[in-house]
């Protein structure tokens, strides 16, 4: 889900994806940290991040302001991160 101001952010913005060797990683709550410095294997320029939601056949819903909808995600069954919620249009 993502607001509609951030639609042609997400089909121009340069974003990499990192390869990194698995070994030093370790799971730490939700996510994966390495205690020490690690050099990525490969780096991938990813392009239109819209076109690649369509191309993976994932459902990306866009919605006025997402702050509206926090309460029915905290409270659902769904696996949730609010880290980006700084970046929400206040309603």
């Amino acid at each position: 889900m993502l607001e509609p101001r951030w639609l042609r952010a997400m089909q121009t913005t340069t974003l990499y994806a990192y390869r990194m060797p698995e070994e030093t990683f370790e799971l730490e709550d939700r996510f994966y940290i390495s205690p020490g410095t690690v050099d990525a294997l490969e780096r991938v320029e990813l392009g239109d991040l819209l076109q690649l939601h369509a191309d993976a056949s994932i459902e990306l819903r866009s919605a006025p302001g997402l702050l509206a909808l926090w309460d029915e995600v905290t409270t659902s069954t769904l696996d949730f991160s609010g880290i980006r919620l700084r970046n929400a249009a206040v309603a």
